[in-house]
């Protein structure tokens, strides 16, 4: 009981951080120009020599990378009848990456930085659509280690891998020109906000599906 009530505080928490940082990009984007510029800055003082290495990185997030990971993800799950990680994992990335996200930003319309952009993209730039979606997907699956692993060492290894991921993909955004700073933040509180506030709800799904599970 304690734990869930730890997990919806922190997760209303970066909700209340990303409604709070809506309110400034709609109404007052100019408060947040220092911010976006100095962070911008100190992320792109390594340009061009960290170029490859954030342009690679960044494709981990693209739309067609995480539906294929998706997919065959999924495929495991549903293979190994875990359906209660199954559909935690489907709803997040198919209505909180693939179809909230790109809404939301229809609320906002922020045009992206005028910087020169090292990737192609067309949409409005709040929230990050890779950064919401790499802590939606990457982070459930950071959730999720346990049923694919059991022993601890290989658990901290790839919960640190996946925990760095998603950190250089919101970076490599910001370093490719087509993201500010707070358009990163934005989307990592959305998916973070997801993961916190749902996880609780995940573990008593699964507790009673296994349960009636044994009982049949």
């Amino acid at each position: 009981m304690h734990k869930k009530l730890y997990f919806q505080f922190a997760g209303s928490c970066f909700l209340l951080l990303f409604v709070f940082l809506g309110y400034l990009v709609k109404f007052y984007p100019t408060w947040l120009v220092s911010f976006d510029e100095t962070l911008t800055r100190i992320i792109r003082s390594g340009y061009p020599f960290w170029t490859p290495f954030f342009l690679w990185v960044t494709k981990f997030a693209n739309p067609t990378t995480i539906i294929l990971l998706f997919l065959a993800v999924l495929a495991v799950l549903v293979i190994n009848k875990y359906y209660a990680e199954a559909l935690w994992l489907s709803i997040g990335t198919i209505g909180i990456a693939g179809l909230f996200n790109p809404l939301i930003k229809l609320v906002f319309l922020r045009e992206r930085p005028t910087l020169e952009h090292l990737v192609t993209e067309s949409s409005f730039s709040f929230p990050s659509g890779h950064s919401t979606g790499s802590m939606v997907f990457y982070g459930t699956l950071l959730f999720l280690v346990p049923v694919f692993f059991k022993q601890p060492f290989w658990q901290w290894g790839l919960r640190i891998l996946l925990g760095l991921l998603i950190g250089c993909i919101g970076i490599s955004r910001i370093y490719v020109g087509v993201h500010f700073p707070s358009d990163v933040l934005g989307g990592f509180c959305v998916g973070l906000s997801w993961l916190l506030l749902t996880y609780p709800y995940y573990l008593q799904k699964r507790f009673v599906w296994r349960f009636t599970r044994k009982q049949l």
